[in-house]
């Protein structure tokens, strides 16, 4: 399942489009009717030595040889009246051929290798940062990623729900940077955000592991800037209680949806993740009710932070009442409107996580009922 920005399909490897395989046939009917209506002192069939190299870029090795073998015998055979190349002329079309066809020998190979890399990159991207899944025990679950470096799907942000002894608990970070240059951090931000889900029992807990890992990697690692520092807002529903649980570590707040009023979740702000700031003291946990129907909206500040023409910052808490209403999800819906306020997307990051809790685990039994979200999509 991509998360990124789809690229067109002759740029992950997949044969080129019909235009492309057809562009070059077509000059060359184009270029011999020309050299039929032309008077006989004007000779066009020289341009038609062009086009084996065209054609390297739209067919294979095979198909190239075979365009190139077409070109020397329209204009090596002076009866069909498209051209009268002798002697060197030929050789030096026969030469280009030959080439035409070695650089379409190559270009296939570099695309097979490109695509196997692609697939191998992929695939361990996904493994740093899987689809969210529709659901986790009682919890619904919707996310969304845009990596902001064309090309990847995972970047500074991340996101995870796990289940785990002390109920499900949620992340939605931040770290410093963005690009590959971030996934390490990223990495090791969710292999000890999964540990904590199965060790920690408290909140605050998972929150002070996540800080020591941080404070250990720019330790232990040489790395470009002195400080390795992420934001974060970790989520906890204890099982059999209607309530969640909140920590935020200089993250933007999460919103809260309850009918139709959306409002910022107040809780006490600790500081970023890897500064070490937070000594021997636990983040502050900040317990709120959860109703019947209640969501939760978490996100990154390239959602909040991506600008429009004029500079206004997009106005989320004020869109999102709008944007619930569409059937396709909240999430998506959401992504359509920034990418369609920014211009084409924001030039950072973007994550988001939608969570409800809707009191059924499908331990209990099978689950017919639909998700509010698109499920899995980033």
């Amino acid at each position: 399942m991509r998360r990124g920005r789809q690229e067109p399909g002759w740029l992950r490897g997949e044969p080129p489009p019909r235009w492309a395989r057809m562009a070059p046939a077509v000059a060359l009917v184009v270029l011999v009717l020309a050299q039929a209506l032309t008077p006989g002192d004007v000779e066009l069939g020289y341009f038609l030595a062009g086009l084996p190299p065209v054609a390297a870029f739209a067919y294979g090795a095979g198909g190239t040889a075979v365009f190139a073998a077409i070109v020397l015998l329209l204009l090596g055979v002076h009866d069909l009246g498209v051209a009268h190349a002798r002697g060197t002329d030929l050789a030096t079309v026969a030469v280009v051929g030959v080439l035409s066809v070695v650089i379409a020998w190559v270009r296939q190979r570099r695309d097979a290798q490109l695509v196997s890399v692609r697939t191998v990159a992929e695939a361990a991207q996904l493994a740093v940062l899987p689809p969210v899944p529709e659901r986790v025990g009682p919890v619904r679950c919707s996310g969304l990623y845009r990596a902001a470096q064309h090309g990847t799907l995972v970047g500074g942000d991340l996101y995870d729900v796990r289940a785990g002894p002390y109920g499900v608990r949620a992340l939605v970070g931040d770290v410093q940077g963005h690009g590959l240059a971030a996934v390490g951090t990223v990495a090791a931000l969710l292999g000890a955000f999964r540990e904590a889900v199965i060790d920690d029992a408290g909140l605050g807990a998972v929150a002070a592991r996540l800080d020591r890992r941080l404070v250990a990697d720019a330790t232990a690692t040489a790395v470009e800037h002195a400080e390795l520092f992420a934001t974060a807002v970790l989520l906890e529903f204890p099982p059999g209680l209607d309530v969640v649980r909140i920590v935020s570590c200089g993250h933007p707040p999460a919103l809260r949806m309850r009918g139709s009023t959306v409002e910022e979740v107040a809780v006490e702000p600790g500081p970023p993740l890897g500064l070490g700031l937070a000594g021997p003291t636990p983040p502050k946990v900040t317990e709120l009710p959860v109703r019947p129907g209640d969501q939760l909206l978490l996100h990154t500040d390239g959602v909040t932070e991506a600008r429009d023409a004029t500079g206004h910052f997009y106005p989320l808490a004020d869109r999102v009442p709008v944007l619930s209403r569409d059937p396709a999800g909240l999430v998506g819906a959401v992504w359509r409107d920034l990418a369609a306020f920014t211009k084409g997307g924001p030039h950072d990051d973007v994550a988001l996580l939608l969570l409800s809790l809707d009191g059924r685990d499908p331990a209990a039994g099978p689950d017919r009922s639909r998700s509010d979200g698109a499920p899995g999509v980033r």
